[in-house]
This record gives structure tokens, C-alpha cells and sequence, in this order.
């Protein structure tokens, strides 16, 4: 059996109760992605460019500072990799947590919370930050998921 880790960003909640269930559905072990400065509720205003998460996702060489570098990625194989999706790809905040770790054979399968917007290009888009990891695309989930829910998208991956 292969080790799993469900790692995640969450900024207002919503992927941290989805990444939960997952790592309870998988039997992973799981970790919290935080930014060095937590975000704020006007940090998190998509409706003014002048804040933090505009100007961060305007510059695609962003890379917000982690708070830790505490995750085992050595001790798995499997990744479950899960944030929110902003403008369209990942946060900035997954390239920083992708490029602090050697991913080296790693099996990174993406997981995000969106109110519409699915992955479109993300897994492309994060390849650079872990060239020698092989990524799966996951989906994209709304709020509400339920454990069975979860369990048909992990049996379908077919590891």
C-alpha cells in the first residue's frame, strides 16, 4: 500500500473540510499549507486590485513565504495536493510549498474547491515547480462533498 499525505491551502475554510475527508477516505496524514502571513479577509478581496491575492496572482514569479517547511513528502508516495483556485490557476502559495521539496518521483494528484471555475491548465501551469514529480489532474469540487462522493473519485484514479 502506498503512503499518502493529503497536503492543502485553505483560505476561508472551505478546502480545509474537504481535504479532512479526503485524508479520512484515503487514510492520510495530513498537513496545512500556511502562508508566513496569514491572509486577511481584505488580503482576500478579488474586487480590489490592490490587494494582496490581486497583486499576488498578477506576477506569475509570486512566491508568498510558508510559514513551515514541516511536511513528510519523503515518507509518501502519493500527494494529494488541494487548494482553492483563484483567477483561474492555483495560488502562488502552491508553487512556493512545490518548490521547497524534492518531489522526485512523487505521484501529485490536484484536488480544488472553486464556486465555478474548474482546473483548467493548473496542473501545466505547476509542472515547472516540480519537474520530476508526475501530476494527475483531480477535480474540482463544489462545498458539501460528501465521503462517498470522495471515495469514487479516489477509486477512479486507480493506483
Amino acid at each position: 500500500m502506498s503512503k499518502k499525505l493529503v497536503a492543502f491551502f485553505s483560505a476561508s475554510g472551505s478546502t480545509r473540510k474537504l481535504a479532512d475527508n479526503l485524508a479520512e477516505v484515503v487514510g492520510a496524514e495530513i498537513y496545512e499549507i500556511k502562508p508566513e502571513t496569514p491572509y486577511t479577509t481584505q488580503d482576500l478581496n478579488w474586487n480590489n486590485p490592490q490587494s494582496r491575492t490581486s497583486i499576488e496572482m498578477q506576477d506569475k514569479n509570486s512566491r508568498p513565504k510558508l510559514a513551515d517547511k514541516d511536511a513528510k513528502i519523503s515518507d509518501a508516495e502519493i500527494i494529494f495536493l488541494g487548494f482553492p483556485i483563484w483567477w483561474y490557476v492555483a495560488p502562488h502559495i502552491i508553487n512556493s510549498f512545490l518548490e521547497s521539496y524534492d518531489f522526485s518521483g512523487k505521484k501529485i494528484v490536484l484536488f480544488a474547491t472553486s464556486g465555478g471555475s474548474g482546473l483548467g491548465e493548473t496542473a501545466k501551469n505547476l509542472q515547472p515547480s516540480a519537474p520530476n514529480a508526475e501530476f494527475i489532474e483531480g477535480q474540482v469540487f463544489r462545498s458539501g462533498i460528501d465521503r462517498a462522493a470522495l471515495k469514487n473519485f479516489v477509486d477512479d484514479l486507480k493506483f
